[in-house]
This record gives structure tokens, sequence and C-alpha cells, in this order.
């Protein structure tokens, strides 16, 4: 399409869980629900139309490795972009990826910064490694790098006592946090194990990833304080394997970790049931392939969740919690197009029809 093109979207376009209309029309690059007087150079779409669908945890320009080339990053951010994602949050890379600002056909993304993660308690050469004493410090680094998010490691495996622990003190995290929150910036961390989330979650943080450790005593605290999770099921999908491998070394941990995996789903259902809000994120491009958004809203729904509550979290709900508009009049033409309607089936997010990002027909 060239600039001065017109794209007309026909179908239905659910601009929201229960606002869906027949049609829309893109002019340059923006949504009007008005046709445009003159319109010659039309193109039509027609199906289901949806916000472009949100990953909030992906990691572009990071592999199991650490960072990436940038050309790999661009494949990267490509295969989300032709699952459908348009919008990242991207949930920490040591990679800078910035110049995919001035890339109109490349996915939009929010930054997290580099992940910031205890000495020896992550993965080799992605996180900034530090103790306590400088968390602050590094937290206002990353603060002001970011796009609004910054990302900690709450918990990983202490080879101390061979199982999964916190990382921070309470006392290190409450700091951290407020200056964060000073600086303009939310906070979310990793969290797999139970004993890492009351300290950061009544320290202030935001959100968190993961969060398998949720339990009948933190789910109120969560609720109380509106901290939203990540649950990342197509992830935790690899707990069994992982701890696997890990059995004759650390016999304790990879217990642990079949136990939050045989449970994981009744985890999201509860937190769910309890009001805690709930996005959708892959925590692709570590291990994990790109381009699972359909995959990991599926698996919500296998968790209990309802498909239009999943679909939002991923669309609508999501979309607004990060700050970035939907289908909006005059808002950025970023949507997909499906052959049926994914309220009633949320597998049609498998297949688009059709992507449209900055209002131009990819592909």
């Amino acid at each position: 399409m060239s600039d001065r093109a017109v794209l007309h979207v026909k179908g239905r376009v659910l601009v929201g869980p229960d606002d869906a209309r027949d049609e829309l029309w893109v002019v340059g690059g923006r949504i009007s629900y008005e046709r445009p007087a003159g319109a010659r150079d039309v193109r039509t779409v027609e199906g289901w139309a949806l916000p472009g669908l949100v990953d909030a945890h992906c990691h572009v320009g990071l592999d199991h490795h650490g960072p990436v080339a940038e050309d790999v990053s661009e494949k990267q951010a490509l295969t989300d972009r032709e699952a459908g994602t348009l919008l990242i949050r991207d949930a920490g890379s040591p990679s800078d990826t910035r110049w995919i600002d001035d890339r109109d056909d490349l996915p939009k993304i929010i930054r997290a910064g580099r992940h910031i993660a205890r000495t020896r308690r992550y993965i080799r050469n992605y996180a900034h490694e530090i103790e306590p004493e400088d968390l602050v410090a590094y937290v206002a680094e990353e603060a002001r790098r970011g796009d609004g998010w910054v990302k900690l490691v709450g918990d990983w495996l202490d080879r101390g006592t061979g199982d999964l622990g916190a990382c921070w003190p309470r006392d290190a995290v409450e700091a951290a946090i407020a200056e964060a929150h000073r600086l303009g910036a939310r906070v979310t961390a990793h969290c797999f194990a139970e004993d890492s989330l009351r300290d950061l979650v009544e320290a202030g943080i935001d959100c968190i990833e993961h969060a398998t450790g949720l339990t009948e005593d933190t789910i109120p605290l969560f609720a109380e304080r509106g901290v939203a999770i990540v649950p990342t099921l197509v992830n935790i999908a690899t707990f069994p394997g992982l701890a696997d491998g890990g059995e004759a070394k650390f016999p304790r941990w990879s217990a642990h970790m079949r136990r939050l995996h045989e449970r994981r789903y009744d985890t999201v259902r509860a937190a769910y049931d309890a009001g805690i809000p709930v996005y959708v994120g892959t925590d692709a491009g570590g291990s994990l392939a790109h381009g699972l958004v359909g995959a990991e809203v599926a698996e919500l729904v296998t968790a209990g969740i309802p498909p239009v509550e999943a679909l939002s979290a991923t669309t609508w709900g999501a979309r607004r919690w990060l700050g970035r508009p939907g289908l909006e009049e005059g808002a950025p033409a970023d949507l997909v197009v499906y052959e049926g309607d994914p309220r009633a089936d949320v597998r049609v997010l498998a297949a688009p029809r059709r992507v449209v990002l900055n209002g131009r027909v990819i592909g």
C-alpha cells in the first residue's frame, strides 16, 4: 500500500469484548470509523479484526547463550509479528534493540532494560549480577534506560540449599522499588518459588512473572495490592524436562519444579478467581521459540480462564495495562484479522489471515 492508500477492514471489528463494529478505515496509518471522503485507492480486508496482540513477557535480542546479533533480533521480531504480536513488553535483554524503533515493519517494544540478578544466581550472560548494596543504583540505571519497566530476578536456584531461594533481602527490594517508582518506572520480577513473593509484593512491586509459587496465603495479598501476574504457561511446560536434567545434582530443586508444574493450572485459575490481573506472555527468546502468543492464550483457557478474558489478556486489557491504544479512533492501525470469531474459539489466533502494522498490510 502507498502512503495515500486507504485500507477498509470489514466484517467484525472487535473494538472491545462487547463492542463489535462492521468496519473501520485506515487513513494515513491511523484508524477511523468514518469513511474518508473521496477515497479512491482502497484495499479491502475482510474477517474478524482484533487489536495487535500483546506478548507481555518476551525477549528480543536474547537466546539461551545471551545477547544476539541484530539480524537474529530481527528474525525474532519478525516471527512474533507473523504470529500477530504487534506489541511486546521485553522483560529483560542484554542487547540494545533501540534500532527496532526506527522500523515501521517491526512490532513496537516496551523495554524493561537488562535483568538485575544476584551474583551467580541466574543464567550466565543475561543479567547484571550484583549484591544487595548495589541494587538501588542498578534499578535506577535500568529505569532510566528502559521504557517504564525494570526487571528483577526474584528467586533462583541457591546452590547452598540445593533448592529455589529468594535473591534479595526485604530492605533492599523496598528501597529499589521505591527508587524505580520515584523515577516513573514499574517493577516486575522473575519468581518461580513461594518464599520470594510476600516481600516483593509488600515492598510495592507491580507485577510478577511466572508466579508458580502463588499459594492460598499470598493470593489474597496479590489481589489486595492489585499486583499483576504473567504466568508464561508455555514456559512452565518445560519444568519437567528441566527437573530431569537437574535430578542428580539438585534433587530438592527438581522435586520442587515438578510440584510447581503439576499445580500450574490450579494456581493460575485460583489467581484469576481472586481478581488478580492476568496477562499473556510467552518468555520467548531464551530457550523458547518466538511466535507462541496464540499457544499461551490457549493455555490460559486450559487453566480455566474464560476465553474472552484470556483474549483480553493479550488484546484490550493488556494494552490498557501497558498504556497503549487498541482500535480507538485516531490510534495507530495495528491490528490482526482472522477467519473466525476468536471469542468463540481462541485457537483461531494460531492462523492470522492478515496482519496490519502502522496501517500497512504485512505479507
